[in-house]
């Protein structure tokens, strides 16, 4: 019997050697996302889906962060495979902006594509008095963990507003879901969130208490510029919320690392294109998703897997 194994053994491995195709481990991609209270984490879980279904020979997998700049550096390091940012944190990576979190610049990171606007969300506890971004100062605000993405959002469209979180009567640097949370419980007036339409933490909190979704003006978003476009956040988005609201809005897009194959990364890119329904229903921001807009205003190289992809549907020419 024992004969009988090693020589079926031996057969196996010298059919492989003359078909000349050995063995290939599994393509390992790992997603890098954002809090599980976010847009980046269901959209993440999607995306696996896709890859496991989609992309031969992978294994994805899903990691929850504390969002753009953590995958970023994650990334760069060969961390991750795949990642979620927004555009002002992928352009502080790629020119080493340190104040950003970044001490050196972030080399190996290559653009998949513009995915879909992140609307900086400042909401208020209608029990708190807040109507404007000017009645912040004094409150108890929540900007999201230290250097992360939404925290350089806070940072940026509170400074345009001359506010300083020096002006704030307390500062957290939480989660979004651990924001409402001390919401509801009346230990925080506001929080500013940097995702999708449609938040998880928010819906839940303006399910629990009154809110107030505080006006970001189009003259602090003119002041700010660029990556910074001005937004509006429909009526109805959250209940309560009869009006639309003037926002500031920045685009989020998917990097991965230069060292991945093209192919995997060329496959990796279509799979993305051709599977856009389940992107949105995994979450309303997925709705946003367009090929056409695949390459607006990427801050960083293309990947050549990428590029052979959007060469095919005539977005490069």
């Amino acid at each position: 019997m024992l004969n009988s194994l090693k020589r079926l053994s031996l057969l196996l491995a010298l059919s492989g050697l003359v078909s000349g195709q050995p063995a290939r481990a599994d393509e390992f991609i790992n997603i890098l996302t954002g809090g599980t209270s976010g847009v980046y984490y269901p959209m993440g879980v999607a995306l696996a889906k896709i890859y496991s279904e989609k992309v031969a020979g992978t294994r994805p997998t899903v990691q929850a962060t504390k969002a753009s700049v953590e995958n970023l550096i994650l990334l760069n390091q060969g961390k991750g495979e795949i990642a979620f940012t927004l555009g002002d944190s992928l352009a502080f990576a790629r020119d080493g902006y340190e104040e950003a979190g970044f001490k050196n610049k972030l080399g190996k990171l290559r653009g998949i594509a513009a995915i879909y606007p992140n609307y900086i969300q400042v909401v208020a506890t209608k029990e708190s008095g807040i109507k404007t971004l000017a009645d912040l100062k004094g409150k108890r605000l929540s900007v999201g963990a230290p250097k992360s993405g939404t925290e350089l959002n806070a940072r940026t469209i509170l400074t345009a507003a001359g506010i300083s979180y020096q002006d704030l009567g307390k500062i957290e640097y939480l989660p979004f879901g651990e924001s409402v949370e001390l919401m509801k419980n009346r230990q925080l007036d506001a929080t500013l969130q940097s995702a999708g339409l449609g938040v998880a933490a928010i819906r839940d909190l303006a399910s629990s208490v009154e809110i107030v979704v505080v006006e970001v003006p189009g003259s602090i978003v003119d002041k700010v510029g660029a990556p910074y476009i001005k937004a509006k956040i429909p009526a109805n988005t959250y209940t309560g919320q009869s009006q639309d609201v003037e926002a500031a809005a920045v685009v989020n897009y998917l990097v991965t690392r230069s060292d991945l194959p093209d192919d995997l990364v060329y496959n990796m890119t279509k799979s993305i294109f051709d599977n856009l329904p389940e992107l949105a229903a995994s979450h309303s921001a997925g709705k946003e998703i367009a090929l056409a807009r695949a390459l607006d205003g990427m801050p960083v190289p293309l990947h050549p897997g990428t590029e052979k992809y959007f060469r095919e549907k005539g977005l490069i020419k």
